[in-house]
């Protein structure tokens, strides 16, 4: 069972510094397949709350499953799970202002995202293009990478891939429409802009990435849920975010600086908190994550 699998980022310094206290109301924005959330539950205890958020059904549909088998273990001691199937930008909501002792926030795309095929997160396994984390809402990356004009689609890979050779990889995505598999992408990327000597990354990530964050609209996603988070935080609530890339992280770091500069919040993180070498070599996802904390005041 891939949720069985799943290793959550940075969980000992995530639970740490969310701090959580028995008997209050946390808020995990991103339920993925639960790994952090269950940390938080057994640290809740029976009088509290947790408010889970997922727009993906299928994460949805484990991470019940895993809530259920630690409800089973915790029995009387498990806090109350509340289910969400929907974006963390609709929080506002769905929760009342001024009431959660804590919000975390982990960005990263889940094990269960890029290792099933039929997703089409990733290159390393074939399957049809598609990327959205809600599979039955919105366009796919099929639509766009066959749809949009050439210069919109080297923008999109260049400003959300940052990626250098943004115009040559679109002229050549161009070209050879109709592509509709992740595998037939990845070999276009790759043949426009093959791999420098000694680079380690896929020639095909960036693009990879460009589209995903484009079709899911991420970095909205996650302005929208900065937008809101102080108003859903008690005083002395904290939000823990995650980011994976640069992207991700220069809207967390510049909204924490803006908000702790207008004494709205207190930052508990003057660097952002990074996995141990234990962890890298255990996990080697963790190698590009970046915990920022901050403290509603």
């Amino acid at each position: 069972m891939i949720a069985s699998l799943h290793v959550p980022v940075l969980f000992e310094e995530v639970l740490n510094f969310l701090n959580v206290r028995r008997g209050g109301i946390y808020a995990d924005a991103t339920l993925g397949l639960a790994g952090h959330t269950s940390g938080i539950a057994r640290r809740l205890g029976p009088n509290g709350t947790l408010h889970c958020f997922d727009r993906d059904p299928d994460a949805m549909k484990l991470a019940k499953e895993r809530l259920e088998h630690l409800a089973a273990e915790l029995k009387a001691t498990m806090p109350k799970v509340e289910f969400h199937a929907r974006a963390f930008s609709e929080a506002g909501q769905v929760i009342a202002p001024g009431t959660l002792d804590g919000i975390l926030a982990d960005f990263g795309v889940s094990s269960l995202q890029l290792d099933t095929p039929h997703r089409g997160f990733s290159f390393r396994h074939d399957g049809p293009l598609d990327m959205r984390m809600n599979p039955n809402v919105g366009v796919s990356a099929e639509q766009v990478v066959n749809q949009i004009d050439e210069n919109e689609l080297a923008d999109l890979i260049y400003e959300f891939g940052e990626e250098r050779s943004s115009r040559r990889i679109a002229r050549a995505i161009v070209r050879a429409r109709p592509i509709t598999t992740t595998g037939e992408l990845a070999r276009v990327v790759a043949a426009a802009a093959p791999a420098m000597k000694g680079e380690k990354i896929h020639p095909a990530t960036k693009t990879f990435q460009a589209l995903r964050i484009y079709v899911n609209d991420e970095l909205g996603e996650i302005r929208s849920l900065l937008a809101s988070a102080p108003s859903l935080l008690k005083p002395s609530g904290r939000l823990a975010v995650i980011s994976f890339h640069s992207l991700e992280d220069r809207l967390v770091k510049d909204d924490f600086r803006e908000r702790s500069r207008t004494g709205e919040y207190g930052i508990l993180t003057k660097k952002p908190v990074t996995a141990t070498e234990d962890e890298m070599e255990r996990n080697p996802r963790a190698r590009s994550a970046k915990l920022r904390v901050v403290e509603k005041k």
